[in-house]
């Protein structure tokens, strides 16, 4: 993902997943692109952008409201790739939630 996200008018809500990988890659990739996809269609989705270099890793998901939030995090496939991130992919991560008030660009 190389694009900012097209937020609306504040307030919103930010999501921000920071994390480091661990060795292993069987199959990261193609369930990063699903969960893409898979928020993308969810009511209240606003936009994602990521970045990752060698060690760190850090995504953040725009969302409408709290509510939104939390049913995205009780997807069903959404939990299934949260349980493999514990087992395989992560080291460790922090997830953060963020009410943006107000927000300017360039």
């Amino acid at each position: 993902m190389s694009n900012f996200a097209k937020t609306p008018e504040p307030p919103y809500y930010a999501v921000i997943f920071t994390s480091k990988r661990t060795d292993v890659d069987t199959g990261y990739g193609t369930m990063a692109q699903k969960m893409v996809e898979f928020a993308s269609k969810e009511k209240g989705f606003l936009g994602i952008e990521s970045a990752r270099d060698a060690e760190l890793g850090i995504t953040v998901s725009y969302w409408d409201s709290l509510d939104v939030i939390q049913e995205w995090k009780e997807h069903a496939a959404h939990k299934i790739a949260q349980e493999k991130g514990k087992s395989e992919w992560y080291k460790n991560y922090s997830v953060r939630i963020s009410k943006v008030e107000k927000d300017y660009s360039f």
